[in-house]
């Protein structure tokens, strides 16, 4: 008889479920994430700890998984939900929600773990550490697994749902998911390419489009503010702008390409590649070539004018003779040419930090301040800020911008 008793109590092994939890959790909820994972493993669920993370990088983690197996074309054996916890809940529930089919809910009672399973098919339970107890937060765990979706709850006043109703959340199932959806094309996802459709620094950067600059071949620009002047410039590999002169001076940044500038005013001329910087003052007559294919965001003084103190045919014949014309090329560290150089990675991380208290507390117009970190943040560009030089005579904060 006491073999039997043994063996029945050997079968009461709860049957493995069709569903693995993924977890996760901040260190204010971490206490109570061990204690529903080793609850989850008693009824021989499968669990994936991801263990203990900020909130918001743990719930991005649990969010990714979760959204990557319910958009997956066929459905996931075993299915896939998510378990987060932290101080609250609901900074985990924030993040886990960031993702495409992801239905994050933060459950304080078993009522709310009813409803969110029932109404919202709610597929990652959030738990606050700090208002829920071990007994609790496993009640409403228990709830939350047990629950099915349009099942009576207590939203429900515990009573089957009506037909408008179901019918109601059987349109949600289909709706919802695509919110938030990638928008790029099948291709696009089957290469597993960055989908930027959500960031408005990529989109400006991705729609840009610059217009032709009929006076000078090759060259096309895109004004982003007017008087004081900036805008983007691009200028296409061989381009040429003859002598010229502007009514006032102008900064610029160099984004992509490398190019040439004669100051014919101070006989000095200056190369120019990604992330140098150069100053022209008002008057200066200058000329420029372009090596390849190049891109700089250019901020005047006032208006945008230009004036030409030579034809195209004589700036091509005097850039031939360039040995014989006697500039200085300029290769010192001044305050109108900073030449790319090479520092540790703590130098750059050091300056990077540094870079909001910089602009912040300099008198940098607004629109200067952006291109600059414009050259961060496109990509593409692999320059990186290293340091900063204060020039007080026109209170710029000159960037050194580094390649990898």
């Amino acid at each position: 008889m006491a073999e039997t008793t043994v063996s029945s109590t050997a079968t009461t092994t709860p049957p493995p479920l069709p569903l693995k939890i993924i977890a996760g959790a901040d260190s204010f909820g971490c206490s109570l994430k061990d204690t529903l994972v080793s609850h989850l493993r008693s009824l021989n669920i499968e669990v994936e700890d991801l263990g203990t993370s900020s909130y918001y990088s743990i719930a991005a983690e649990v969010g990714r998984l979760v959204s990557a197996a319910s958009t997956t074309p066929s459905s996931p054996t075993p299915e896939i939900r998510g378990l987060v916890a932290c101080g609250t809940g609901v900074g985990v529930s924030i993040f886990a929600n960031k993702f495409p089919g992801v239905f994050a809910a933060t459950c304080l009672s078993t009522a709310d773990a009813a409803n969110s399973r029932s109404i919202n098919n709610s597929n990652v339970l959030a738990v606050s550490g700090m208002a829920t107890s071990p007994d609790s937060a496993i009640e409403i765990l228990d709830t939350w697994l047990k629950t099915p979706f349009k099942s009576p709850c207590p939203a429900s006043n515990s009573a089957p749902w009506g037909e408008e109703i179901e019918s109601f959340l059987d349109n949600s199932l289909r709706e919802m998911p695509v919110i938030g959806a990638k928008l790029s094309d099948t291709k696009q996802q089957e290469e597993g390419s960055i989908n930027t459709s959500a960031c408005a620094l990529c989109c400006l950067v991705k729609n840009r489009k610059l217009d032709p600059i009929e006076i000078i071949p090759g060259g096309a620009m895109k004004i982003v503010r007017e008087s004081p002047t900036s805008a983007i410039v691009s200028f296409k590999a061989g381009s040429v702008e003859p002598a010229h002169h502007h009514t006032f001076g102008h900064d610029l940044v160099v984004l992509k390409g490398s190019k040439r500038v004669w100051n014919l005013s101070k006989k000095a001329k200056y190369d120019l590649v990604v992330g140098d910087y150069l100053f022209t003052p008002a008057g200066d007559v200058h000329r420029v070539k372009y090596f390849e294919d190049t891109e700089f965001f250019i901020k005047w003084e006032g208006k945008w004018d230009m004036f030409f103190d030579e034809e195209m045919e004589v700036a091509k014949s005097e850039i031939e003779k360039e040995a014989e014309d006697g500039f200085e090329l300029v290769k010192h560290l001044s305050h109108e040419h900073i030449p790319l150089i090479t520092v540790n990675r703590n130098v750059r991380r050091c300056a990077v930090r540094k870079l909001g208290n910089v602009i912040q507390d300099s008198k940098l117009p607004l629109a200067l301040s952006l291109g600059l970190l414009y050259v961060i943040l496109i990509p593409g560009i692999t320059a990186r800020i290293s340091a900063f030089h204060l020039d007080l005579e026109r209170g710029i904060h000159v960037m050194l911008l580094l390649k990898e």
